[in-house]
């Protein structure tokens, strides 16, 4: 599902469900900024289901700490102390008709990056304690050795209002594709020239763009 956009432009960052049934976070045990359950945001058929459903919570914007052992993943490793890693989500009108787009909805300021194996035990405690992947030290012990972690500073933050960076448009194909918008290809560039948003695969920003980008990206609030 998308998450939910309010009329005001505050939004609720859902996490995705712990398949692997690990956590004890719940989106019905877990209030989220405007007080209520994360359930109440899925389709009324679902919202009973999903009370019970433990949540993959990654990011996590407490102590801003990120964990991914898939291969598309993999190059976050590089990033190094001071860069940017920006988070967008797919968000959708709740209390108002706005039809599904990519927004972004936070950002960390690199402390720490790499792969789980390049950190001693000591600095895994102490920097990604809180990261889903650390936490289920079975999980961890599995994943270690593919296994990216990266750590924000203080200065990193969870919006209060998300920013449309993507639309939906339909290809000459005849297929429908996530882009990035005119206004925000302005400011990020078009990563490549590629212009997709199709989640999953980090895009990263083009050596001529980055100043721009991270000066509008720590504007945001």
């Amino acid at each position: 599902m998308q998450g939910p956009l309010f009329h005001d432009g505050t939004f609720e960052f859902i996490p995705i469900p712990d398949d692997r049934m690990l956590d004890s976070r719940t989106y019905g045990s877990t209030l989220g900024r405007s007080g209520r359950p994360f359930a109440d945001f899925f389709p009324s058929p679902r919202q009973q289901r999903m009370a019970n459903q433990p949540m993959h919570v990654d990011p996590e914007f407490e102590t801003f700490t990120y964990g991914d052992p898939t291969p598309p993943k993999k190059g976050l490793r590089h990033l190094t102390r001071g860069d940017l890693l920006i988070f967008y989500a797919g968000l959708e009108g709740f209390d108002f008709e706005n039809a599904p787009a990519l927004y972004i909805i936070g950002y960390f300021e690199v402390e720490l990056a790499g792969l789980a194996t390049s950190f001693s035990t000591a600095e895994i405690a102490k920097h990604f304690a809180n990261n889903f992947h650390v936490r289920h030290q079975h999980l961890f012990a599995q994943q270690k050795n593919e296994l990216v972690l990266v750590k924000g500073s203080k200065r990193s933050r969870l919006l209060t209002k998300a920013v449309k960076i993507g639309e939906r448009q339909r290809l000459p194909t005849g297929s429908w594709w996530q882009l990035i918008s005119l206004s925000m290809a302005e400011i990020f560039g078009r990563f490549g020239g590629i212009g997709s948003l199709q989640r999953s695969t980090p895009r990263w920003v083009e050596p001529d763009f980055v100043e721009r980008a991270a000066r509008f990206a720590r504007s945001l609030s």
